[in-house]
């Protein structure tokens, strides 16, 4: 049995241009629990709430009375609102969430614009997860995703699709790649996202590794 290791957490020390750490901060011993979900419910909330904006990646800074979110998105003007009033919204709602922890904290809402869609493992795997559940032919959404990430630039791709797919009965697992994946390599530049993709058939998981260099 294989045994398989996240390609960005075993990257992290070692190549400077692999995605960062998505929290920043330091907690003792009692603290750290409730900081760990504190940070929990503020992704989970930030991923529904602004999943229409395709969230690329959300990282937490903390210092003693304050907690700084950047928030990386494809679409920033879905996030920020008229005015900014959307932002303020966001902000009312995450201070509502960490009240019950002790001590006053300010929060900052940093918002970044990711250009390219096509180069975020978590953005295609999104996409071709949501184009699974209109019930779109598996074999034309993998390879448009493909194609359009080579094009944009990627210097390889592979996506996994396990389970009911194409609604039979019996669970299968189906790999495509195009260009190089060098999952053993460490200076390799790999980004990688999992998501379910819940049709009407049954539950397909979908993984996509994506190198930029």
């Amino acid at each position: 049995m294989g045994q398989k290791v996240n390609p960005i957490g075993f990257r992290l020390e070692t190549v400077k241009n692999s995605p960062e750490w998505q929290s920043s901060w330091y907690a003792n011993t009692k603290q750290y629990g409730i900081y760990l979900l504190e940070d929990k419910k503020i992704r989970d909330y930030l991923q529904k709430k602004l999943y229409s904006a395709g969230v690329v990646s959300l990282k937490i800074e903390r210092s003693v009375k304050k907690i700084k979110l950047i928030i990386v998105v494809s679409r920033p003007g879905l996030v920020i609102g008229r005015g900014g009033k959307e932002l303020e919204v966001l902000k009312k709602d995450i201070q509502k969430l960490i009240a019950k922890v002790p001590g006053k904290q300010s929060i900052e809402i940093q918002v970044e614009e990711f250009k390219h869609a096509d180069l975020s493992a978590k953005l295609i795997a999104e996409k071709v997860a949501y184009q699974l559940t209109k019930r779109m032919p598996y074999r034309r959404v993998v390879l448009s995703a493909m194609e359009k990430s080579i094009s944009a630039g990627a210097k390889g791709i592979k996506i996994i699709l396990s389970g009911r797919i194409n609604g039979s009965e019996i669970g299968r697992r189906e790999k495509f790649s195009e260009g190089k994946v060098p999952l053993s390599t460490i200076r390799s530049i790999i980004d990688y996202h999992e998501c379910p993709s819940l049709t009407r058939s049954g539950y397909i998981g979908v993984k996509v590794y994506l190198c930029l260099g």
